[in-house]
């Protein structure tokens, strides 16, 4: 492990770049080649204005300031290639955002969508190190993905036994999925619904009523997906054809848009997601996304 007076090990929080395509770049290689270290700007801010009546202030408005993170990359070993491998990976992607896992929690991931607007190039040091100052700013909250995952094709390494249930125990017209949201704001769900689907739909109850419906007036052949997002300047209604390309089901004939189509989860409220259709559902994915305003 390379000695730098800068931090010690023990003090590592972990950090990875990830594009659109699921590419990630690790910057904790602490015996490798790229490190970050010196990271401002993971906490919370007001952007808050007062009015003054007599000798009070009132609250007028209030907003989460934008965030802005800077750090410092460090290169080491054949540092030059490096430092270039690494602005290619950046220039080179059309969306970016960062991946933090906290020391104290290896398991939880935050994600936080960014813009990659600096990076510095100073030169080596003593040490034959690149330090390279960057910055960055935050287009989201910091958000966990929770996933379910529902299918009844045999998975890698799955155990299944080899007879058949009785039918009463073979019921998929329903998926549902238990969630409480313990996020600082309201969590957005995504949804992937494999086809054979005729006339799917989206219930969302909260502590055990019928909260919200949205329902798709369409067929979905078998291959292909149902796809819906409501992640915030991203929400989309599409099918995914059995070659891969997308078709937006945003028209009137599919939903109906005088019907709220953007599914909310509240906080600390027990929640289940259910996805229907007229015939069975064999195969989804929901994803919810659990935003904090600091982590």
């Amino acid at each position: 492990m390379i000695e730098h007076k800068k931090y010690r090990y023990e003090d590592i929080r972990n950090f990875y770049f990830e594009n659109e395509k699921g590419e990630t770049v690790d910057c904790q290689k602490v015996s490798g080649n790229l490190f970050l270290y010196n990271v401002t700007g993971l906490g919370y801010e007001k952007e808050v204005e007062y009015v003054r009546v007599g000798n009070t202030y009132i609250k007028n408005e209030e907003n989460v300031k934008q965030g802005v993170i800077d750090g410092e990359l460090e290169f080491y070993e054949m540092t030059y290639d490096e430092y270039q491998k690494f602005v290619n990976f950046i220039l080179g992607s059309e969306s970016l955002r960062l991946i933090y896992i906290p020391k104290t929690s290896k398991r939880t991931k935050y994600y936080r969508d960014i813009d990659f607007v600096k990076i510095d190039l100073s030169g080596e040091d003593d040490f034959n190190i690149i330090t390279s100052p960057i910055q960055i700013y935050c287009t989201s909250l910091w958000y966990e993905e929770n996933t379910t995952i529902y299918s009844i094709e045999r998975l890698p390494d799955e155990i299944r036994w080899d007879f058949r249930w009785d039918a009463r125990f073979t019921d998929y017209d329903t998926r549902k999925m238990e969630y409480t949201n313990t996020g600082h704001v309201e969590a957005l769900i995504l949804v992937e619904m494999s086809g054979y689907l005729l006339n799917p739909k989206i219930e969302l109850h909260v502590e055990g009523q019928l909260y919200q419906t949205v329902k798709f007036n369409v067929e979905i052949q078998a291959y292909e997906k149902l796809l819906y997002g409501t992640k915030e300047n991203s929400l989309y209604i599409n099918k995914q054809n059995t070659d891969g390309t997308i078709t937006s089901l945003f028209n009137l004939d599919v939903i109906d848009f005088e019907s709220d189509n953007v599914i909310r989860i509240p906080r600390n409220k027990h929640c289940e997601l259910k996805l229907d259709a007229d015939n069975d559902v064999l195969d989804a994915k929901i994803t919810v996304l659990a935003y904090y305003e600091a982590v």
